[in-house]
């Protein structure tokens, strides 16, 4: 059974790489790390990085990486993987240390080709992470929407060890990395509802208080930044949600509050109709550009690391 610690970062390509770091900087409230030729790296904990943004022709998802809970667990994921086919890559030791991490694996998903991270720790920053815009409070989670819903959800659950907190049927699965208590790290959308298009669908900052999206209602309109859902609550995890777009159109969510599971006993996933209160108790409609923008980026073979 495989243990993680939390989602640790996302990395996403960018279209151009200046106006995405000013966007997420100052209008998101990231605080940014470090930049260098083609990548910066940006914190909202005390980690190096939660959020990193590269340049690249086409803007969309690059990686995810999820912490684990010990170097042992890098070892029981690997053995696990591989007993279900899959190849594994180690990085070797120095290109770890290059993006500032401990001892890094790499997979590659099995249905759309995403590229997917393991590591044991991270370099923590030099100083605590300073809240600007908003009081962010942790990277929360990343949706994807996937061309085999069913087929994904089942290799998330009996592969990877996620566990189902909740679903709208044929629609999104709400699932969190055990045993985190996050209502859900993973979204797994279906990707009939973005024209059979697998992609990027969202991805979310929990912020510290209702002030902080209330304080973007007003922030985000006066920037012209695409407001595409919300303000309001959703339903499967209690959190009160504002949801935007970034400069290349890919979705950023702030979120306020969320459901939180025990390791050993936890409630039963629910199942619930795919009607618009599902989604929202305030009856606020998502437009049509909500969760559209950000291809899945093939990972490089040469770039992915040494295979297991």
């Amino acid at each position: 059974m495989i243990r993680y610690k939390k989602l640790g970062y996302v990395a996403l390509g960018v279209t151009d790489l200046e106006r995405s770091i000013t966007y997420y900087r100052d209008l998101v409230g990231l605080q940014l790390n470090l930049q260098e030729e083609g990548v910066a790296y940006f914190s909202c904990s005390d980690d190096h990085h939660n959020l990193v943004l590269y340049q690249n022709d086409v803007a969309g998802l690059k990686r995810i990486a999820w912490e684990m809970e010990s170097d042992a667990e890098l070892d029981n994921a690997a053995d696990t993987f591989k007993k279900h086919g899959l190849d594994v890559y180690e990085l070797p030791t120095e290109e770890s240390k290059g993006i500032f991490q401990g001892r890094t694996l790499r997979f590659i998903e099995p249905n759309d080709g995403i590229c997917f991270e393991l590591y044991n720790q991270q370099y923590k920053r030099a100083t605590s992470y300073q809240p600007t815009v908003s009081k962010i409070a942790r990277l929360g989670h990343v949706v994807v929407s996937f061309s085999d819903w069913d087929a994904s959800i089942k290799f998330f659950r009996e592969v990877m060890n996620f566990d189902t907190s909740d679903s709208i049927d044929g629609f999104i699965n709400f699932m969190r990395c055990f045993p985190n208590p996050y209502h859900h790290t993973l979204g797994v959308s279906n990707a009939k509802l973005r024209g059979d298009r697998p992609g990027l669908h969202h991805v979310n900052f929990m912020v510290t208080d209702m002030d902080d999206i209330g304080r973007a209602l007003n922030r985000m309109p006066e920037n012209n930044i695409p407001i595409v859902f919300g303000p309001g609550r959703h339903p499967p995890s209690g959190s009160i949600f504002y949801y935007f777009l970034d400069p290349d159109g890919m979705t950023v969510e702030y979120s306020f509050g969320m459901e939180e599971f025990p390791e050993e006993n936890p409630r039963k996933p629910r199942s619930l109709e795919p009607r618009p209160d599902s989604g929202d108790y305030w009856g606020s409609v998502p437009k049509e550009d909500w969760a559209q923008a950000g291809d899945i980026l093939p990972a490089k073979p040469q770039l992915i690391g040494q295979l297991l």
